[in-house]
């Protein structure tokens, strides 16, 4: 029975689940936990419980540098113990809706948006970013919009897209785990965190 290890950390809402036989078995949150701690492993290894893992998938973002960085090393390092596989996808895949279009929206700071445009589970032109006051004329007209900073921008994201605006969301292990059973071109080997920018110099 092959069971695979899904792992979010790219927002404040980290979470883990297993899927075994290509369904979500089980899911969990893992709460009060800050980006930069070490207890979460803890919480992850109890959740595991005696599982035989052959896969670990981790969503690469966009969102907390530090949540995903921490969350690959410890795939990495699990799967050189466990002999397993590591995979990625981007976090954002789990907000795609089962079908229908979507866009879902991030703060990429400096004046600048990233988003992503669904047609249900596929992404579409990947993850890009636009000028926040340009964003209107990416997003085709009568497309719902979420977005995974609602503190930070979901005011005026409001304004820019009335009656289309649905708040805030945030991605889950157990949204990627779904979008992974029903897209499996979605995983990357080799993964690494979704870069908005070139890093500088």
């Amino acid at each position: 029975m092959k069971t695979s290890l899904f792992v979010d950390r790219s927002t404040e809402m980290q979470s883990v689940a297993l899927v075994r036989d290509g369904a979500v078995a089980a899911e969990r949150t893992l709460s009060g936990l800050d980006s930069r701690s070490g207890e979460w492993v803890v919480e992850v290894r109890d959740f595991i419980g005696g599982a035989e893992i052959s896969e670990i998938v981790v969503g690469t973002g966009p969102g907390s540098f530090a949540g995903i960085r921490a969350a690959l090393a410890f795939a990495q390092g699990y799967a050189i113990g466990a002999g397993c596989e590591v995979k990625g996808l981007p976090s954002v895949c789990a907000l795609a809706p089962e079908e229908g279009p979507l866009a879902v929206v991030g703060d990429a700071r400096r004046g600048m948006l990233w988003f992503a445009l669904f047609e249900g589970r596929a992404l579409v032109g990947g993850i890009r970013q636009a000028e926040a006051g340009e964003l209107a004329r990416f997003v085709p007209d009568g497309v719902r919009v979420v977005t995974t900073d609602e503190r930070r921008i979901g005011a005026a994201l409001a304004e820019m897209f009335p009656g289309r605006y649905d708040g805030g969301a945030a991605p889950t292990a157990g949204g990627l785990a779904r979008a992974a059973i029903a897209n499996p071109s979605l995983l990357v080997s080799e993964p690494l965190p979704v870069y908005l920018n070139p890093a500088v110099r």
